[in-house]
């Protein structure tokens, strides 16, 4: 049993109203049968559905969806029901639908997916089966962002400037390098053509919304047009302002009020039919006042912290539908973070005062082409091929010169990687299609910086073979399995300075650089089934589902060894230096994570279901200590009823997460909890109010009170929030 009697209330609750709205539906449905067919008129199916994609049609109150295309995942489309592994792909209704604050909001109902670090934004840190921080991909717009910290979140961005967000979970370093150990997130931002239809021009969109968990309030504005023939034109602007987070606890999470400015400007011309070139920036800036470490509970060590991202991008590519030798892409892309921050107090590791400042760039470029042709009749293959390269470059100051903790250094990739998708029907006179995709990546890295004497350098090569069996459109099997590396971070690698002082006794522990950590790598053996149904219960629904279980085998993973003696019971406190620790990262020689997942959808004219499950597990198997950032197990489920007669969505969703008692640490358990948001969308499809949307939720409806692993903090309480947006194009 993984619910609490509370759990057990509010899930009693939920399956009621969940009944209820399926009994309802035919009544409902038979009312609307004109309604639903009149909609319907035109349209044509769309084929198999997909699981792992959360969306529906056009307008959220719409028909089914389309189906979905995930190009994270082999860097050329795919349908993700197909795909050998999993991968959510969550398209821009369904970023509507969740009405997010942070990049949490967007991603908190994806399978073996959670955040880490308190409900603070500038604190979150994304976690992928058992990886978290560098372990993990994260791109925006085909952008690497490689800022890492201890204590901060690894990306900034504002989900008002977002279309869209693929998830791939599982080793993904034959297409990504280093950093491709626990996964791939891609954040794709807005475009011209997610606003404007065929036969526009021009046209903004403008919102107004709002949530009182931490009064928070926002303000966005786009203007999006095609001044002529083959050329796009965007620009956005979002503001938000937020004041202490009200946690379920019944406390205020001090210091946890921030102001924030986020924009976006993109364009695109044709150059020629098959020719495009495109540019975009983006900025973030994020100015609070909270503790130097954004994931504790507050009250000390404060900082006055701005932090600001930049994100440059320059993409040009070619697309000729009579060309099966070229399909070409090519991407050149700048990012910086840096944070000011200056002390508020003398309770941390330097006088009041003080200001210090970390910095990091990322420029690189990326090409890849594919090749489409037939080895035989019944067969068809995509060969996807290219090279990347990028640099990053660390640089931290304070006011007596180079900042501790932040080491300056620099560090250069280089990949170069190939892949083949081949599709083979009936082969060896089996029934149905066997699909394969075998891939491998090579890649170098150095790294410099002047607490090293001699640079490091290391070459890896990263091997990954998937196939997926359907014998029947209905039914598929699949198997991969992929070998994956992460390299050392500056900031292991490098770190010097002070990590913590216990205040009034003289204590403290030092970082100890190590530049000979190896790269930790890991093998990854995965496999799972999956169903996929249209026209079940009633004409044009569908049913999918998708089940995988994983299991990784680890070397050298990189972990943070804390060596601090107890005061009187390891050493004297009252003898200088005795009790002083020290913080280095070591490689655990040997580690294992297992876990399972399960995602599926259920939907119809009048319905829309989504379920998950996960769960995950993973310890050193030299000493048996739990290992990797570890998740309890957790069922999600979303539910919505559509109203197209006035053209509405009402929805609820639920999560329950089990007790967690995987730790080392018996401080670091926590207890199961359950907590449920509702939801509606309005959405005027015509007459005088198209172009309206207004979406009201209440996220963690019943007050919940529950922490999540590694966070210092209780969650958010319950939150109302509205959303008011108009749109106009002419």
């Amino acid at each position: 049993m993984i619910r609490s009697d509370r759990t057990g209330r509010h899930a009693a609750l939920f399956a009621g109203g969940l009944l209820g709205t399926v009994l309802a539906a035919p009544a409902v449905w038979a009312q609307a049968t004109e309604t639903s067919e009149t909609s319907a008129a035109g349209r044509s199916s769309s084929g198999q559905s997909s699981p792992g994609h959360l969306s529906t049609g056009h307008l959220s109150t719409g028909p089914i969806r389309l189906d979905p295309v995930s190009v994270t995942a082999t860097r050329t489309e795919i349908d993700p029901f197909t795909y050998p592994g999993m991968v959510t792909v969550i398209d821009r209704q369904r970023v509507q639908d969740l009405n997010a604050s942070t990049p949490d909001d967007l991603l908190k109902m994806v399978p073996n997916v959670q955040f880490s670090g308190g409900p603070r934004r500038t604190g979150e840190v994304p976690s992928i089966r058992g990886f978290s921080g560098d372990d993990i991909v994260i791109l925006i717009d085909g952008a690497r962002q490689n800022f890492g910290s201890g204590h901060d979140g690894r990306f900034f961005l504002d989900p008002a400037l977002l279309k869209g967000v693929e998830v791939l979970r599982g080793p993904a370093s034959s297409l990504y390098g280093s950093g491709g150990t626990g996964g791939v997130i891609e954040f794709r931002t807005v475009e011209v053509d997610d606003f404007l239809e065929p036969g526009q021009t021009f046209g903004f969109t403008s919102s107004l919304g709002g949530q009182t968990v931490n009064d928070e309030w926002l303000v966005t504005t786009t203007a999006y047009g095609r001044p002529m023939d083959g050329v796009d034109l965007l620009g956005s602007v979002a503001r938000r302002r937020s004041g202490e987070i009200e946690l379920g606890d019944g406390s205020t999470l001090t210091d946890s009020d921030d102001s924030i400015v986020s924009g976006l400007v993109k364009g695109g011309v044709d150059l020629t039919d098959h020719h495009r070139l495109e540019v975009s920036f983006s900025h973030f800036s994020n100015d609070a006042e909270e503790p130097n470490n954004a994931q504790g509970r507050g009250g000390e060590d404060l900082v006055d912290k701005e932090i600001a991202t930049d994100n440059a991008r320059v993409a040009y590519s070619y697309r000729n539908p009579d060309n099966d030798w070229v399909d070409l892409d090519v991407v050149a892309y700048y990012t910086r973070f840096k944070a000011d921050e200056l002390r508020l107090d003398d309770l941390g590791a330097g006088p009041e005062g003080e200001r210090l400042t970390r910095d990091v760039e990322t420029i690189g470029a990326r090409i890849d082409n594919r090749t489409r042709f037939r080895l035989a009749e019944q067969s068809r293959v995509i060969l996807t091929y290219g090279a990347e390269a990028y640099r990053d470059e660390q640089e931290g100051e304070s006011a007596s010169g180079d900042r501790e903790g932040v080491p300056n250094a620099d560090g250069t990739f280089a990949g170069l990687y190939g892949q083949a998708q081949v599709v083979l029907v009936e082969p060896l006179s089996l029934p149905g299609e066997v699909h394969v995709i075998p891939g491998l990546r090579f890649d170098h890295y150095d790294f410099s910086s002047d607490v090293a004497s001699t640079d490091t350098t290391e070459n890896r090569l990263s091997p990954r073979i998937g196939l997926t069996y359907k014998p029947v459109p209905w039914f598929m099997v699949f198997g991969n399995y992929a070998e994956a590396f992460r390299a050392p971070t500056f900031n292991e690698m490098y770190l010097t300075g002070t990590h913590f002082e216990m205040a009034g006794l003289g204590i403290v522990n030092r970082f100890v650089p190590n530049p000979d950590l190896k790269p930790q790598t890991t093998r990854t053996v995965e496999f799972g089934a999956g169903l996929d149904f249209k026209d079940i219960l009633f004409e044009r629904d569908r049913f999918d589902v998708k089940v995988s279980h994983f299991h990784m085998w680890g070397d050298d993973f990189i972990d943070l060894a804390v060596n601090q003696p107890a005061p009187f019971a390891d050493c004297n406190p009252f003898r200088p230096g005795a009790c002083d620790g020290t913080t280095t990262s070591t490689n655990v020689p040997n580690a294992e994570l297992w876990g399972t997942e399960i995602e599926g959808n259920y939907e119809n004219d009048r319905i829309r279901l989504g379920l998950g499950f996960s769960s995950i597990d993973g310890e050193n198997t030299d000493t048996g200590e739990k290992l990797g950032m570890l998740t309890p197990t957790r069922v999600t489920l979303d539910t919505g009823l559509k109203v197209p007669e006035i053209d509405s969505l009402i929805g609820w969703r639920m999560t329950v997460a089990g007790r967690f008692d995987k730790v080392n640490d018996p401080a670091e358990k926590r207890d199961a909890y359950d907590v449920h948001d509702v939801y509606a969308v309005y959405q005027p499809s015509d007459g005088v109010l198209k172009g309206l949307r207004v979406d009201l939720g209440i996220d963690n409806a019943f007050d919940e009170d529950y922490s999540r692993v590694y966070t210092g903090a209780s969650e958010s309480g319950r939150n109302f929030k509205a959303l008011v947006s108009y749109s106009m194009a002419w």
